[in-house]
C-alpha cells in the first residue's frame, strides 16, 4: 500500500505524518505502518507515526500516535504540534481544539520562537496525579517526591499523567545508564505497572529545565513533549520552579517554552518543522517499507531550526 507522508519533527522528536482522515485501515494495520516507517534502519525512521484524523462536533481535527513498536500512545505533545500544523492547513484555521485518544488539547499557530521556525502553542491537561488510573500499584493513590520500591534506584519520583503516564525525578546530573535501567524496568511491564510508563531525569538550572527521557515504546529519545510537560508540572508541584512563570525546557533535540498552572494545565510552545514530503510503499504483512520518493524538501525550515539550535 502506498502512502503520502510528511517527515516532521517537534523539538527534535521526529515522525512520519500521514493524513488519515479518509482512511479505513484498522488499528493492526496502522501498527504495522508505524513499525515500518519508524524503523531507524528503514528508509524513513522516526520516534513513531503520527496520523491526522477527523474531528467531531467541537474539535476540528484529531491526532493518533503509534510508537515505533506499534503500540498506541494517549498523546504526544511534540507530535501534536506537527499534526496541528497539518490540521491548520487542512481546515483553514489557526486555532483549534484537537481530539486525542483519551483527551483533547487546544492548539494555536503561535509567533515564531525563532525566525522561520513554524511554531504552535498547545495547552494540555489537567495533569493528573491519580496513579490508580494507569494503573500503578505502589500502595498509594499518588506519588510525589517518593521512592518507588519496584525501581532499581533509590531516587524520589513524581508520577504525572498527561494523560500518558510519566515518572519524573530531579537530579544534579543525568546518569543515562541509570535512566536506561529504570526505563527498561518500566518497559518490561511488571505486575505493578502493567501499561508501562515514560521515565524522565530532569536537571533544574534556575528557572530552566533540562529533560532526558526513556520513552515508553521507543526507548531513550532526544525529546518527548509530554515528558517536558509532565516535568514542568512536577517541578512546579514540588516547588522547584514557580507556577504561571514561563520557563525554557531543553532536551537533546532542542527546546520549548513552557509554563504550568496550579490548575494543572500545561502550556508548551515550540516548533513544528516539516522537513520533506514524499510517498512510500508499505507491506502490511511484513511491516516493511520501500520505494521512498521525496517530492519536496524544505531546506529553509531545516536551516531555520539549525540556526536556533546553534544558539543553545
Amino acid at each position: 500500500m502506498r502512502f503520502d507522508l510528511i517527515k516532521c519533527h517537534g523539538s527534535g522528536n521526529d515522525f512520519p505524518l500521514i493524513d488519515a482522515r479518509a482512511s479505513t485501515l484498522d488499528d493492526a494495520a496502522w501498527a504495522a505502518v508505524a513499525r515500518a516507517l519508524a524503523d531507524r534502519d528503514g528508509p524513513v525512521g522516526g520516534d513513531g507515526l503520527l496520523l491526522l484524523t477527523g474531528g467531531d462536533e467541537t474539535r476540528a481535527f484529531g491526532m493518533r500516535m503509534f510508537n515505533s513498536d506499534g503500540s498506541e500512545s494517549e498523546t504526544c505533545l511534540n507530535g501534536l504540534r506537527c499534526v496541528a500544523r497539518a490540521g491548520f492547513a487542512a481546515t483553514g484555521t489557526e486555532t483549534a481544539t484537537a481530539l486525542l485518544k483519551t483527551s483533547d488539547a487546544i492548539v494555536v499557530h503561535d509567533a515564531d520562537i525563532s525566525p522561520g521556525v513554524f511554531t504552535v502553542r498547545e495547552i494540555a491537561g489537567p495533569a493528573s496525579l491519580d496513579v490508580t488510573a494507569w494503573p500503578m500499584e505502589v500502595g498509594a493513590d499518588r506519588v510525589v517526591d517518593m521512592p518507588i520500591a519496584g525501581l532499581p534506584t533509590a531516587r524520589a519520583f513524581t508520577a504525572v499523567g498527561m494523560p500518558n503516564p510519566h515518572l519524573v525525578t530531579f537530579v544534579d546530573a543525568i546518569d543515562e545508564a541509570e535512566l536506561v535501567r529504570v526505563g527498561e524496568t518500566c518497559e518490561s511491564a511488571p505486575d505493578w505497572l502493567p501499561n508501562r510508563a515514560n521515565v524522565s531525569f530532569v536537571e533544574v538550572g534556575g528557572a530552566d529545565l533540562f529533560v532526558r527521557t526513556f520513552e515508553r515504546g521507543v526507548g531513550l529519545t532526544d525529546s518527548c513533549g509530554s515528558a517536558m510537560a509532565a516535568s514542568t508540572y512536577a517541578a512546579c508541584l514540588t516547588g522547584r520552579i514557580a507556577y504561571d512563570k514561563p520557563t525554557t525546557v531543553f532536551n537533546k533535540g532542542g527546546l520549548v517554552r513552557a509554563e504550568a498552572s496550579e490548575a494543572a494545565m500545561v502550556t508548551l510552545s515550540g516548533n513544528a518543522t516539516f522537513e520533506w514530503r514524499g510517498s512510500i510503499d508499505v507491506d502490511l504483512a511484513t511491516a516493511t517499507a520501500s520505494d521512498l520518493t521525496i517530492t519536496q524538501r524544505n531546506d529553509d525550515e531545516i536551516a531555520a531550526w539549525n540556526r536556533l539550535i546553534a544558539t543553545i
